[in-house]
């Protein structure tokens, strides 16, 4: 048997079935660098950058794409976001930004997607305000952090959580 649940027994991709499942609390939390050029960094910080306050745009672009997740990957489910967090925090030893997406909603299927989803879209957000000062911005270390609820219950990356510091 495949460990795959996106596909039938014949090969076609399919979108799971979560009709009998019971409603459960769901959060997760993903989390992703920006590493960038003091310049850069230092636009960032003190919200000097051209295009004006990079955050508060990544921030919405990020909560607004938590939304928009099961549009961009084909066999996610359209899920009732009830709350969407985008915090950022600087690194100020590596001119890196770490961005945080934390969603929660009460359904039948999980929100890792969406959480993930919207910390690429924040980091994407920030790298496309400030390309004119440092092109050679590197995202990275994209990863879900933790997730709670639902059938497989709490998870917690431990590999991921040590990157963060």
């Amino acid at each position: 048997m495949s460990q795959f649940t996106h596909f039938d027994t014949t090969g076609n991709a399919i979108m799971i079935d979560v009709s009998q499942k019971q409603d459960s609390h769901r959060v997760a939390v993903a989390k992703g660098l920006i590493k960038m050029s003091k310049e850069a960094f230092d636009a960032c910080k003190l919200g000097t950058g051209k295009k004006g306050d990079v955050l508060s745009v990544a921030r919405l672009a990020g909560i607004m794409a938590t939304k928009q997740t099961s549009n961009l990957i084909p066999l996610c489910h359209n899920i009732a976001i009830e709350k969407a967090i985008i915090d950022f925090e600087f690194i100020n030893n590596q001119t890196t930004i770490a961005a945080t997406c934390i969603v929660k909603t009460t359904g039948k299927t999980g929100v890792e997607m969406e959480a993930l989803c919207g910390v690429s879209v924040a980091l994407l957000t920030i790298y496309d305000m400030c390309k004119a000062i440092d092109k050679s911005m590197e995202i990275g270390e994209i990863s879900l952090i933790e997730k709670q609820g639902g059938q497989s219950g709490n998870y917690s990356n431990p590999k991921a959580i040590d990157n963060y510091a």
